[in-house]
């Protein structure tokens, strides 16, 4: 006759035992929360980012990578710092330039940082007085703007002058032998079409091929001023120049009609006397048997000037 094992006895009993483990737990929960409701003074350390970097600027390696300061708060908020530490951005900008490096000033500047953290003034103590900053000095120029720009006027309409650009100069930092080479940066393509008013706005700066190349602005602005204009016609009688001595050079015809555009304000303002035509006997074209004219000179407020007639015929007199 098989005996039966006798069963050992629980040292505590189930029940009692729920009760005790839940207590404990309450207890140590409510040990947390009245230990992160008091006040402590620890050391933090944050890690730093760092932005708005002088365009005459590249920062190099063994720059600070984070920042000591003590703090002074609840123990939710020093966990969460230790727990989920936020990047500090350091301004570069506010920095000075002392012996080849830049000078970070954390006193004087803690208002701000303070205001990324949301933490009092006085509760925040840094462990340094700056932040020093090693850089490498970029090669700095000044190059010329061009605009790229492709116009397209309404009947009648056209343009009283260049674009111009505003600045129509820049400051550009890269390598050396980059810059040496480089003496003009272009605008987008901007193509506008049916112009018959003044026209103005911003246009920005083409990197293409340059990314080495810093700019110190992105965009800049452009104007046209824009009338609408006519067309004008008018005898201009043709100077010879450089015959040789001894020659008599006799030209067919010895007037050519000039025909110009220009704004309908300005049109009582041309006279014959500011247009120049010639024929230089130095660019005679012996096989042809003329000469070619040209408008050597004109006034600034016409633009499209073109001669009816072109080739001169001449005979020569000894």
């Amino acid at each position: 006759m098989s005996k039966k094992k006798k069963q050992g006895k629980p040292w505590i009993k189930r029940g009692p035992l729920k009760t005790f483990l839940f207590f404990l737990g309450f207890s140590t929960v409510i040990w947390i929360f009245v230990q992160f409701a008091k006040q402590y003074t620890v050391p933090v350390e944050l890690p730093l980012t760092y932005i708005n970097v002088p365009k005459d600027k590249l920062l190099v390696d063994q720059n600070p990578a984070s920042l000591n300061l003590r703090v002074k708060d609840y123990g939710f908020n020093i966990a969460r710092f230790k727990m989920f530490p936020p990047a500090l951005r350091i301004d570069v900008s506010d920095s000075r330039e002392d012996n080849r490096q830049l000078v970070y000033d954390l006193e004087q500047q803690k208002p701000a940082l303070l205001a990324q953290l949301n933490l009092d003034f006085e509760n925040v103590t840094f462990l340094q007085n700056n932040l020093r900053i090693n850089f490498e000095q970029k090669a700095v120029k000044t190059v010329s703007i061009v605009p790229n720009i492709e116009l397209g006027f309404a009947v009648g309409y056209s343009a009283l002058e260049e674009v111009k650009l505003q600045p129509d100069t820049m400051r550009v930092s890269g390598p050396q032998s980059i810059l040496d080479t480089l003496e003009e940066v272009r605008t987008v393509q901007l193509k506008i079409n049916n112009i018959s008013n003044d026209l103005q706005g911003s246009i920005k700066l083409d990197k293409g091929g340059l990314e080495k190349v810093t700019f110190f602005q992105e965009e800049v602005n452009y104007s046209l001023r824009t009338d609408k204009f006519t067309e004008g016609r008018i005898e201009i009688p043709i100077e010879l120049q450089n015959v040789p001595k001894g020659y008599n050079v006799v030209i067919f015809p010895k007037e050519v009609a000039v025909f110009y555009q220009v704004s309908l304000n300005d049109f009582e303002k041309i006279k014959s006397t500011a247009f120049k035509v010639v024929v230089d006997f130095r660019n005679e074209l012996p096989k042809e048997g003329f000469l070619l004219a040209q408008v050597i000179q004109k006034p600034s407020l016409v633009n499209n000037v073109r001669l009816n007639e072109k080739k001169i015929q001449f005979v020569v007199k000894r």
